[in-house]
């Protein structure tokens, strides 16, 4: 139960009520576990902060499993160069903080450097047994002796300069682990210490944990003691110590090639953590000034840090272009500026009434066949980023049910086009059809809302548009209205409940 004299503490002064619900039925239903890393972080861990690790009793693990399930969190599995048979993660929304909780269920005792866990150890039915409830959070965590020689272990075991992730944040690695160790250095007993360690590493060991933790050295000075201990854990290998190298190398560059992806070739290829069940083409459309961009932006972050997250743009205007389109795309200021006024069917700046002229249905032409073959390319590598578990966040969607704008076919605005390259343009479009969004977020606002915040679209292309945007129904689709005048921050947390009931 929630104790409320308790000051709960995190990012928001909170721990998340999602997390409360899954450690009172763990209790309820007598599940043996606890969270087996530092107790020092138990309150950032229990505020969403960080992940929650749960080492699992072997026999428990299937109802822990059901109980998650049941609590509305969702196994997400982490893709094959990076997975683990006996570590599994889920996610769950916490809908009142808008975080994303994500749980490590530990089935055995894994250790080892962040990219390889190649080390076994036996001890989960006696740090299970020894498990405490912490003093202040509805949590079991382990004692303090044993919590000890884990960190004494664990510091042997990952602190090497070979794991090029621990080997990024070096600095942050080794200050936790030294916070780890003066917090405990406080709380432990120098005889309890002593007895667990000679339990569980041996007599011979025993005095060098003692001394890793109440000594002046910090763990990762101790070199002849990691030594020892690492020789002592070589029995308990996964892997010998050729394949255990090579093994980490070729994680190395997987893990090197798919942080390129993330920040800079958007690539449908996943590299950490796909989506449960398979995943989605989520499309979020909008008149300009509605808040596609900000939406899309804050819907990345927010998933991003737990899913590998795909974004495609399959817009002309501040988006990234591909590389077939970004020529033409240097071109249109100085191809602009040759044009005083843009005829029917543009949006922005000054637009006339006449019909456009040959040097413009020369521009147009060029652009729109460049543009359909853009976004051919745009709808398969979506869906096969999809198709292999990622969730695609897509700012705007091609249709075909309008013409001119929303995204629609650009050729049927022109008088004189050879009818092979409108068919050609048709195509492209129609895939769109037959490769529908899974959940299309439409955000509606009034026609005022847009000229106020785009003054340079035409009023009346601002009422036509945002009246013809209810007309789109995306055959195939799940379509969710999102009201865009709301508060940005209420705008969000919407787009959230709806993304997060389609994973």
């Amino acid at each position: 139960m929630r104790d409320d004299s308790i000051v709960w503490s995190g990012a928001d002064g909170t721990v998340l009520d999602l997390l409360l619900q899954v450690l009172q039925a763990f209790r309820r239903e007598v599940v043996s576990y606890c969270y087996w890393k530092s107790t020092r972080r138990v309150h950032e861990v229990l505020c969403g902060a960080a992940d929650l690790d749960l080492l699992i009793g072997k026999n428990d693990q299937h109802r822990a499993q059901k109980i998650l399930l049941d609590c509305g969190l969702k196994l997400c599995p982490a893709v094959a160069a990076r997975d683990h048979p006996a570590i599994v993660s889920f996610l769950g929304y916490d809908e009142p903080s808008g975080r994303i909780v994500h749980l490590h269920l530990h089935f055995r005792l894994i250790l080892g450097e962040r990219l390889l866990k190649n080390y076994r150890l036996p001890w989960e039915a006696t740090l299970l047994a020894g498990a405490i409830t912490h003093p202040t959070m509805p949590l079991r965590t382990l004692d303090p002796a044993s919590e000890a020689v884990l960190l004494a272990t664990r510091a042997c075991l990952e602190l090497r300069w070979l794991d090029p992730v621990t080997l990024r944040g070096w600095a942050g690695t080794i200050n936790k682990f030294e916070r780890d160790r003066e917090e405990l250095a406080r709380q432990v007993d120098r005889k309890a210490l002593r007895g667990r360690a000679a339990a569980l590493l041996g007599e011979d060991l025993a005095d060098g944990v003692v001394e890793a933790i109440f000594g002046e050295k910090p763990l990762e000075k101790q070199r002849h003691f990691r030594r020892l201990v690492r020789k002592r854990m070589a029995v308990f290998r996964t892997y010998n110590a050729v394949e255990a190298r090579l093994r980490s190398v070729g994680r190395a560059a997987f893990w090197l090639a798919g942080g390129l992806n993330k920040r800079f070739t958007h690539k449908p290829r996943p590299w950490s953590r796909r989506a449960p069940g398979g995943g989605s083409v989520i499309a979020v459309v909008g008149v300009d000034g509605s808040g596609k961009t900000t939406t899309v932006v804050c819907v990345r972050e927010w998933l991003g840090a737990e899913l590998d997250v795909m974004p495609i743009y399959f817009g002309t205007g501040g988006g990234r272009p591909t590389l077939l389109l970004l020529p033409l795309k240097l071109l249109v200021p100085l191809a602009m500026r040759l044009f005083a006024s843009k005829p029917q069917g543009s949006s922005h700046g000054a637009v006339s009434n006449r019909r456009p002229g040959m040097a413009y249905s020369v521009f147009l032409a060029v652009w729109a066949t460049v543009l359909a073959v853009e976004k051919r390319l745009k709808l398969n590598a979506a869906r096969r980023g999809a198709d292999r578990g990622l969730v695609v966040i897509a700012d705007r969607y091609p249709q075909d049910e309008i013409a001119d704008f929303n995204d629609g076919p650009l050729l049927p605005r022109l008088a004189y086009v050879p009818r092979r390259l409108r068919q050609f343009e048709a195509a492209a479009y129609a895939l769109a059809r037959r490769l529908p969004p899974d959940l299309v977020l439409r955000l509606e606002a009034s026609p005022e809302t847009i000229a106020a915040r785009e003054p340079d679209m035409a009023p009346a292309v601002v009422r036509e548009r945002t009246t013809a945007l209810q007309r789109l129904t995306f055959p195939g689709a799940k379509i969710v209205r999102v009201d865009a005048e709301q508060p940005l921050a209420d705008m969000i947390r919407a787009v959230k409940r709806e993304i997060w009931q389609v994973l």
